[in-house]
């Protein structure tokens, strides 16, 4: 029995390992910039920041909607999108994604996690559907109107929101970007502070607080965001992330799958794979051949916490 345990517990390792060494790989590979890698031809359906410059990898909603704005009509990042979704469904959100990757850290600062009901699960799954609506609708009716030439007027109303209306508050705008500005802008600045004997802690407060409003709604979203993380895993990727919405719309005809094998899992009658799953996603009640739920970022956790190997991946 200790064997076992032993074999399960090393299974898990190396699943869950392996997924955050890809991660953090990624995380570095999108803002590989800084270590001398030239911006890649390529945009994947992660979320990221528009105006990172050292970004090397783009993120095909914020093109989608700079597209847009440009009056063009967005066929690579629909592409991307698609071709994503359609081979492996989420499982960029789980595996690559950078802000994914913040938000399963955020999950270990603690050990004991709130439950959500499911009534309020599905209820607040509908939000992100929403926002992509919403920032849709946005992007879409100003690229018509300037297409016409009758946008001006929307375009100036809506200022700072026109290019990217997502990406102005998105959180990972301010942790990529926004707060890395400031860092260097700090870094830079305090030689200047030393020779002319300026008060640095005067200066650098005077600095933030001379920031438009606009920085404090970012800022507030991001303390949001990151406070909900800690107590509910994933609460981003679940209930407000545009770009999981899309894919999650899409995850339905996904060639990647999961199956369960229905006569081990009995021989268990446990619900050991559904309390794992960071996105709540109701595996025992899917169908057993192949499930691909919209929710299932693919992490694999499910099959790890499977004592009998009930669950494996399943592609086509």
């Amino acid at each position: 029995m200790k064997e076992k345990a032993s074999q399960l517990k090393n299974f898990v390792f190396r699943i869950e390992t392996a997924r955050k060494i890809t991660q953090f790989l990624c995380f570095l590979l999108f803002n590989a910039i800084v270590f001398g890698l030239q911006p890649l031809p390529l945009l994947l359906p992660v979320l990221h920041s528009i105006w990172t410059p050292q970004k090397t990898v783009g993120d095909a909603f914020s093109a989608l909607q700079l597209m847009l704005y440009e009056v063009t009509f967005p066929w690579l990042p629909i592409a991307a999108f698609f071709l994503t979704a359609v081979i492996l469904g989420r499982a960029t959100c789980g595996w690559v994604c950078p802000f994914g990757f913040i938000q399963d850290l955020l999950g270990y600062i603690k050990r004991k996690h709130s439950e959500v009901s499911s009534r309020t699960h599905n209820d607040m799954i509908k939000v992100k559907y929403g926002v992509l609506l919403i920032v849709l609708f946005i992007s879409g009716s100003l690229s018509v109107l300037l297409a016409t030439g009758t946008g001006g007027s929307f375009e100036r109303a809506l200022g700072a929101f026109a290019s990217a209306p997502f990406d102005v508050l998105s959180p990972a705008n301010v942790i990529f970007t926004t707060l890395p500005e400031i860092v260097l802008e700090t870094r830079y600045a305090i030689p200047n502070w030393l020779e002319t004997g300026e008060n640095i802690f005067g200066a650098i407060v005077n600095g933030i607080l001379s920031k438009p409003i606009v920085f404090w709604v970012q800022l507030t979203i991001v303390i949001g965001v990151v406070v909900l993380g800690m107590y509910i895993p994933r609460s981003w990727c679940r209930y407000f992330c545009p770009h999981g919405a899309a894919l999650a719309f899409l995850n339905r005809f996904s060639f990647l799958g999961l199956e369960r094998d229905p006569v081990k899992c009995k021989k268990v009658g446990c619900r050991a794979c559904v309390e794992v799953c960071p996105m709540e996603v109701p595996i025992l009640e899917l169908p057993w051949e192949k499930f691909t739920d919209p929710e299932c970022i693919y992490c694999l956790k499910c099959v790890s916490a499977c004592t009998t190997k009930a669950i494996k991946p399943k592609f086509p």
